[in-house]
């Protein structure tokens, strides 16, 4: 029993220290978010502070997804960092208790942080960023052109009964089936360039492209304003979330069946595979930062060295954020397959923790 409560009590330091830190870095992200929506919002007298402030808010969670390892990382060097100084490390080793003993807690809340993570988290987090797209697009509403977007956005190329046409979007809704910011460069069957129209948004329907408030430019002649206007098309949801989607905003839950479409329509979708295999390894992934943060804070409680210790920690978090970066490149380049990609990072990670700290702990 007493171990047990020993057991019960390290949990709950690391899991205090670990949302301390994740809830700070989440308040200053905010704070940032916040302070540039202010900035790109100052010339519409329209838009109160109110409405900036709900878009920021909806928009942190999902960026805040990728801190996750590193608040776990961090949250576990301060935890085992207060336990040695209050000497309570020491008291539980005289006690009769390894480190693996007090280390296994820290791991068994990393992996529920990791499953409520992406299970209630992430789908909360995808939810939150489809709406703060929408404010943004009510908001900015026909305030800036499309040309303000060249160069930047999504782009796709399509081929209809009325010949080939360019599209760019300089954001995406709804995996890519509403697009804002919409410029089309029209060619006929012979390449020849007809017009470019702009519009405020874009909304795929069964065989066509619904443009809002259009604007059409034709050599030789007036800018013409159409409210709605049809752009015939080929292209199938399936086809248009693999240019214009961002997996990152597509829930947990809908991932498998956002695949399965895809396959069925003969793409690839590997951003799709990729993103669930990422959240599959989430969990484990946060239990291998407790192994690393681990191996580093007992080294340096025991045999001291604090700055080369903790940068050491630091460094091992980076490098493994680097690696799970050129795997994931590797991954939409069709290069690696996504279930490797998203797991030998945390296979990388575990590992080494795991074999640090038997090292210092066993010899």
């Amino acid at each position: 029993m007493t171990r047990l409560t020993l057991g019960v009590y390290f949990a709950r330091h690391f899991a205090s220290a670990t949302l301390a830190v994740f809830i700070g870095v989440f308040a200053l992200v905010v704070l940032v978010d916040y302070v540039e929506m202010t900035r790109r919002t100052g010339d519409l007298p329209q838009v109160s502070a109110l409405l900036v402030a709900e878009i920021s808010l909806f928009r942190v969670p999902q960026a805040t997804e990728r801190i996750m390892p590193f608040a776990v990382l961090v949250g576990t060097m301060a935890c085992y960092l207060n336990l040695s100084r209050r000497l309570e490390l020491v008291i539980a080793r005289a006690s009769g208790m390894s480190a693996w003993q007090f280390v296994a807690p820290a791991v068994l809340m990393a992996l529920a942080f990791g499953v409520f993570a992406t299970t209630v988290y992430n789908p909360v987090s995808s939810a939150l960023r489809e709406r703060s797209k929408r404010l943004e697009a009510e908001m900015f509403g026909g305030q800036r052109s499309a040309l303000q977007q060249l160069g930047t956005g999504f782009w796709v190329r399509q081929r209809s009964t009325d010949g080939q046409s360019i599209i760019n979007a300089s954001a995406s809704r709804a995996q890519g089936v509403q697009l804002d910011g919409v410029t089309v460069f029209n060619f006929d069957s012979n390449g020849r360039f007809v017009d470019r129209v702009e519009a405020v948004n874009a909304t795929l329907e069964s065989g066509y492209w619904r443009l809002e408030q259009a604007r059409i430019y034709a050599a030789g002649a007036q800018v013409r304003r159409e409210e709605t206007m049809q752009l015939a098309t080929h292209l199938t949801p399936e086809q248009v979330r693999e240019n214009f989607a961002t997996p990152e905003t597509v829930s947990f839950w809908e991932l498998p069946a956002y695949i399965a479409l895809a396959e069925q329509a003969g793409l690839a979708a590997a951003g799709y595979k990729l993103q669930y295999h990422l959240l599959l390894a989430r969990p484990l992934l946060l239990g291998a930062m407790v192994l690393l943060a681990a191996s580093v804070s007992l080294h340096f409680f025991r045999f001291g060295g604090a700055s080369r210790t903790v940068l050491s920690g630091v460094l091992a978090g980076f490098l493994l954020y680097v690696l799970s970066k050129v795997t994931e490149d590797l991954s939409k380049a069709e290069l690696m397959h996504p279930a490797a990609a998203a797991w030998i990072p945390v296979l990388f990670g575990g590992l080494t923790g795991f074999v640090t700290l038997l090292y210092q702990e066993d010899g």
